[in-house]
């Protein structure tokens, strides 16, 4: 598995998780549609926000990350359009409730 972490800070982040709240269903069609899709988990923090992305190989991460760019480019004002920091790696270990 394959985790891709997008970190939103600085200026218009506080304004993007705003404007991703109303979209939460459109964002999650398109996660659950991405290829090798396993879990995702968009985070607000006292900086702005995050989002964790795990999937079965690269390709699924970096089909988010062109996605989420796109998403935020077409969907978001542009004083939302914050750039994320982007860290990705394998997965050692992954545990959830199921």
């Amino acid at each position: 598995m394959y985790a891709v972490i997008r970190r939103y800070s600085g200026q218009g982040a506080s304004q993007l998780m705003d404007e991703l709240v109303p979209l939460l269903d459109d964002v999650e069609r398109i996660i659950r549609n991405v290829p090798g899709f396993a879990s995702y988990s968009l985070v607000r923090t006292s900086d702005g926000g995050a989002s964790i992305g795990i999937f079965r190989d690269k390709a699924g991460a970096d089909e988010s990350s062109r996605q989420a760019a796109a998403f935020i480019r077409d969907r978001l004002s542009p004083a939302a359009r914050v750039a994320a920091e982007v860290r990705e790696g394998d997965v050692v270990l992954h545990i959830d409730s199921h």
